[in-house]
């Protein structure tokens, strides 16, 4: 199975400057890269967060077009932080990576209130503009 899974249609920005991102992951090596890679390759990246709870926090204020969660999280996984977040007005593109493959998360992933799927090793500006 391919790394990047797109699980609906998906729009390209036309801008230079592509959507506001929070990224989610607990792991501080790679949040510091991704905001950095993501932030060159003309993402607003507005905020890095290590866990879910504030990760909630970070959406309601700061209302970013984009949320990029990593799947293991610490006490409460991508995927429940992903539902908590389709609750939210407005309602924030949320995209999934891992270090896992997709196929990995089989139907929880399909049946995820997500954009899609990108394995860590797969993520770049391109990757993640594709779905947005």
């Amino acid at each position: 199975m391919a790394a990047t899974v797109a699980l609906s249609p998906s729009r390209r920005n036309d801008g230079d400057v592509l959507p506001t991102l929070v990224i989610v992951d607990d792991n501080a090596e790679f949040l510091a890269s991704a905001e950095a890679m993501l932030g060159e390759e003309g993402f607003d990246v507005v905020g890095c967060v290590s866990d879910a709870s504030r990760a909630i926090e970070e959406v309601r204020l700061l209302q970013p077009a984009v949320v990029l969660i990593d799947v293991q999280l610490p006490h409460v996984n991508g995927f429940e932080l992903a539902r908590q977040l389709a609750e939210l007005d407005p309602r924030p593109i949320v995209i999934l990576i891992s270090s896992r493959d997709a196929a990995a998360y089989g139907s929880e992933l399909k049946s995820a209130p997500v954009r899609g799927f990108i394995s860590k090793w797969e993520l770049s500006g391109d990757a993640l503009a594709a779905m947005v």
